[in-house]
């Protein structure tokens, strides 16, 4: 299996913090926020990662995660989405690195407290979503269950949805995915829904939906990007990251602080040859 972050979109409700850097990169507790989906993806055993950014960041997540992982046999590579044209776009973007292979996507502003790596390393076929009972399902895809608690619909944004239960931002699909995406329509939003994804494995019984217990953030606000810090941190959540990521971390981090102590130690010997001559 492979994993895809999906890490472009100019996150407007965040300016001005995002005027400078990419949501995504933005810290959550004590770091940046796409670590989070990598910890979901890497936890399930996948070691290529596509991310998929905006243009005008591209340079900062190749800075950030071009070689962090690269001691760790974590193969990461990148795609520029240069107009966002909704979530199921990631696919046909992807569509050489997914190859034959199954997929998960996971959104780089989602953070997940439960650990969905055993259900992503258990997919056989066809697709599997994760879903959350929220207070306002109509800002999202929402599932529609029948007497049985058996999913029969998926509806996007729906003004009167049918259930409290939305569809998170992990999906998790067989190669079928990419021909599917491709065969979509755009939406009256201009977009192809990934909800239309989900529906087409629904019609043929193959889509897997999984409630989750643990709290679900979507840091997209001030708000949820605040109490997203505070709730990894008073729930622990930074400390059950696999150690892949926690050494690769550290290791960045050593290394910046060394290229910066040489920086200054070279300034500092040049000021003083200066004053001498």
């Amino acid at each position: 299996m492979k994993g895809i972050i999906l890490a472009g979109g100019t996150a407007t409700r965040l300016f001005p913090l995002t005027a400078t850097t990419s949501k995504q990169l933005l810290p959550v507790y004590d770091r940046q926020m796409i670590f989070y989906p990598f910890n979901v993806l890497i936890k399930a055993g996948i070691r290529e990662v596509l991310i998929i950014v905006a243009p005008d960041n591209s340079g900062q997540f190749l800075n950030l995660l071009g070689s962090i992982f690269q001691k760790h046999d974590v193969k990461v590579e990148f795609m520029v989405q240069k107009i966002p044209k909704g979530l199921a776009d990631a696919f046909i973007i992807g569509e050489d690195f997914i190859d034959d292979d199954d997929v998960a996507l996971v959104l780089g502003d989602n953070i997940f407290e439960d650990d969905l790596y055993e259900k992503i390393g258990s997919f056989k076929k066809g697709g599997m979503v994760f879903v959350k009972e929220v207070p306002d399902p109509e800002r999202y895809g929402v599932v529609e269950f029948d007497k049985n608690l058996r999913a029969i619909s998926i509806e996007e944004k729906p003004q009167k949805p049918k259930s409290n239960y939305c569809v998170t931002g992990a999906y998790v699909y067989d190669s079928r995915v990419v021909e599917i995406a491709k065969s979509l329509k755009s939406s009256d939003r201009g977009e192809i829904e990934i909800t239309d994804i989900n529906n087409e494995y629904l019609k043929t019984g193959d889509l897997a939906v999984e409630k989750l217990r643990g709290v679900w953030l979507d840091a997209g606000t001030f708000d949820s990007l605040l109490e997203a810090g505070n709730i990894v941190k008073d729930r622990k959540m930074h400390k059950k990251f696999d150690p892949i990521i926690d050494s690769a971390i550290k290791e960045f981090n050593a290394e910046l602080k060394n290229i910066a102590k040489s920086v200054l130690f070279r300034r500092q010997n040049k000021n003083i040859q200066t004053i001498n001559t």
